[in-house]
C-alpha cells in the first residue's frame, strides 16, 4: 500500500482511534483537554457584580450573558485572556455528571487566589445555570476537563456572538480609553488600533483585561478601530462612531469575527 495512502490513515486513527477512557484522569484519548476543577456561584453573589474583573459591565447587555467563567491565577494570564472561550465538561463521578454534555464559556471575572482558587490549581468558577449544564448542583466542587486548542489541525472552540464588535469610549481631552467587547472567534483581542479622521491608524496599549487606551485627542471625528484577536485574525471596522460621538456611549461594529 503506498504510503501516501498510509499517512492518512494513520493520522485518523491517532485522532478518533481512542475514543474517551473511563475513569483516566483526561477521560479522552486525545490530548486536547486538560484537567481542573470547577465551582459555581448565586446570582446574588458580588463575584457577578459589573462584570466581575474583567470590566465587562452588565453581561447581558455586553454579549455574553451566564455563559461566563471566572478563573484562578494559573489560568488568567492577568486579564489578557478576558473574552476568551473555553469548553468545560464534567468528568471522573457519574452520581453527578450530566452525560454527554460539555458547555463553551467566556473568560470574564477572575478568582483570587485563596481556597480553591490557590496556584498552582487550575480552578474555573461558573454561573450555577451553566454549572447544571453539565453537573448536578449539589456536588459543589467537580473535576472538569478544558480546551482551547484542537491537536494537529489547531481548531480553536470558537465564541458566538450575536451582532457585532461593541466599543464603548471613554476617557478625555487627552486620552481616550476603549472597552472591547462582544468578540465572537478566538473571544481574546491582543491588538488595537484606532483612527479619527484625522488621524492614521494608532496603536493602542492594553489597560488591563479587553481595556485599551491611547494619548491622543479623537473628539470631533468619526472612529474606526482595527481589532487583532488571539488567532491572529484581523478586523477593521471603518466609522463605527460617528463624528459627534461623546464620552461613555457604545457603539457596534458592523463587522464580527467568524464563529
Amino acid at each position: 500500500m503506498p504510503l501516501s495512502f498510509l499517512l492518512p490513515l494513520l493520522l485518523f486513527s491517532l485522532l478518533f482511534g481512542g475514543g474517551a477512557t473511563s475513569g483516566s484522569s483526561t477521560g479522552a484519548s486525545l490530548s486536547d483537554w486538560s484537567a481542573a476543577r470547577a465551582t459555581y456561584y448565586l446570582a446574588s453573589d458580588p463575584r457577578d457584580n459589573v462584570g466581575g474583573a474583567c470590566g465587562y459591565g452588565d453581561l447581558v447587555r455586553a454579549g455574553y450573558g451566564m455563559a461566563t467563567v471566572g478563573l484562578s491565577e494559573s489560568l488568567f494570564e492577568r486579564g489578557q485572556i478576558c473574552g476568551a472561550c473555553f469548553e468545560l465538561r464534567c468528568v471522573d463521578d457519574l452520581r453527578w455528571c450530566i452525560p454527554g454534555t460539555s458547555i463553551i464559556l467566556a473568560v470574564t471575572n477572575f478568582c483570587p487566589p485563596k481556597g480553591h482558587c490557590n496556584p498552582p490549581n487550575k480552578h474555573f468558577v461558573l454561573p450555577i445555570e451553566a454549572f447544571e449544564k453539565i453537573a448536578i448542583w449539589k456536588v459543589g466542587i467537580m473535576p472538569v476537563q478544558y480546551r482551547r486548542v484542537l491537536p494537529f489541525f489547531l481548531i480553536r472552540i470558537k465564541c458566538r456572538r450575536e451582532g457585532g464588535i461593541r466599543f464603548q469610549v471613554s476617557g478625555s481631552s487627552i486620552f481616550i480609553s476603549v472597552l472591547i467587547t462582544n468578540v465572537a472567534g478566538a473571544g481574546d483581542v491582543t491588538a488595537v488600533k484606532i483612527k479619527g479622521s484625522r488621524t492614521g491608524w494608532l496603536p493602542m496599549g492594553r489597560n488591563w483585561g479587553q481595556n485599551w487606551h491611547v494619548n491622543a485627542d479623537l473628539r470631533n471625528q468619526p472612529l474606526s478601530f482595527e481589532v487583532t484577536s488571539s488567532d491572529g485574525q484581523t478586523i477593521a471596522s471603518y466609522n463605527v462612531a460617528p463624528k459627534d460621538w461623546n464620552f461613555g456611549q457604545t457603539f457596534e461594529g458592523s463587522k464580527q469575527f467568524e464563529a
